[in-house]
């Protein structure tokens, strides 16, 4: 990378805005392309633990381990199961795991605040990224073309950028979720039943998950086996519709966690979508991925926003190294090789737990982590 390359970002999610951290540290701009309009246009989903060896590590990197720690939730790492009929399985002390939670929201303002004013361009999400005839690529947005000696695709599962490497497109994972809240506040009922981080209530092919955010804020996400057509279908109903149409899906289960469906605040239905574990790309000069438009997965396992923050890490290593694109060509091989076991063990997970037995794989699961 020459000293004054022109470099696009896109998508100003937790990868893309950790690498332009990590570059403006080293003196190096960069200019993130976000189509949202305002930073509080969308809620940005709910809390995420970061490991030790991918997420905790970048935000070393990025000097924000002790903005991270102030926000963070350490006391909400416990687990409960139960099953349909609303009995308690297991209760897990996840006190040790040393995977703080902390907000999706919390963790993007850290990280807005730690780059430079005008780093993000608001409302201008990319229409089309294609080579330049001098050279470069020309990114097309709401405001115009520029041109840019390197793209980064930070831009989720539907990259745009990685049109430009392959024409491989995520994959529906045979199960969508509906997405709700609630204020424990107004349902301590809900609070009760959730405990200090997360549950899990799980029968056939279906799951209800809660989950503690901050603020006294709970999330629940209803999952089940669908169609691809019918998940889509569901994602235009309206919320009434959506909401009668999951009750019945866990029609025969306990009041106390059918009332999570019928009382939370309705969010979005969202089909789960990953590409192929081990998904790779032949390696091309100007252009790269990092995060889910790289190895979007299934979410189990709490992988996805920690790979991103390790791969904007890495990749910042290799953009500023002198040795050119050969250097990007190596955190390519890296970052795939590190996103390929947790690709499986996300499908894998969801394919235990969304099924005929998933309550045994899920207390199976929880059980192989409990101290005896």
């Amino acid at each position: 990378m020459t000293p004054n390359a022109r470099i696009a970002i896109l998508g100003a999610g937790p990868g893309g805005l950790m690498l332009a951290r990590l570059l403006q540290c080293r003196g190096v701009s960069a200019s993130i392309f976000e189509r949202e309009a305002h930073p509080d246009e969308r809620t940005q989903g709910g809390s995420l633990d970061l490991h030790a060896r991918t997420g905790q590590r970048a935000m070393r990197k990025a000097g924000l381990d002790a903005a991270f720690l102030a926000a963070a939730r350490p006391e909400d790492q416990d687990d409960r199961l139960y099953d349909p009929q609303g009995t308690l399985l297991l209760e897990r002390d996840g006190s040790g795991d040393d995977r703080p939670e902390i907000d999706r929201t919390a963790l993007r303002r850290i990280l807005l605040a730690s780059v430079a004013p005008g780093t993000v361009r608001w409302g201008q999400g990319i229409e089309t990224v294609a080579p330049s005839q001098g050279g470069g690529y020309d990114v097309t947005h709401p405001g115009g073309v520029e041109t840019f000696d390197i793209v980064v695709g930070a831009d989720g599962a539907w990259s745009r950028a990685r049109r430009l490497l392959s024409a491989q497109r995520p994959v529906y994972e045979g199960v969508a979720l509906v997405d709700y809240s609630f204020e424990e506040s107004a349902h301590p009922s809900v609070g009760a039943l959730v405990g200090r981080g997360k549950m899990m209530a799980v029968g056939e092919n279906r799951a209800l998950i809660g989950q503690r955010n901050g603020d006294g804020h709970i999330r629940l996400y209803a999952l089940r086996r669908m169609a691809e057509g019918d998940a889509r279908g569901l994602m235009s109903a309206s919320a009434d519709a959506v909401r009668a149409a999951t009750l019945a899906a866990f029609s025969g289960w306990a009041p106390q966690l059918r009332h999570l469906i019928d009382a939370g605040t309705f969010s979005a239905v969202r089909p789960l979508y990953a590409l192929p574990v081990g998904y790779r790309w032949e390696s091309r000069a100007g252009v790269t991925l990092l995060g889910d438009a790289a190895h979007v997965m299934a979410p189990f396992g709490g992988k996805g926003v920690n790979l991103a923050l390790a791969d904007a890490a890495d990749l910042a290593d290799a953009l500023c190294s002198g040795e050119g694109w050969a250097a990007v060509t190596r955190y390519e091989a890296l970052m795939a090789e590190r996103a390929a076991p947790a690709a499986a063990g996300a499908a894998a997970g969801l394919n235990a737990v969304i099924s005929s037995d998933g309550l045994a794989h899920a207390l199976a699961h929880y059980q192989a982590r409990t101290p005896q």
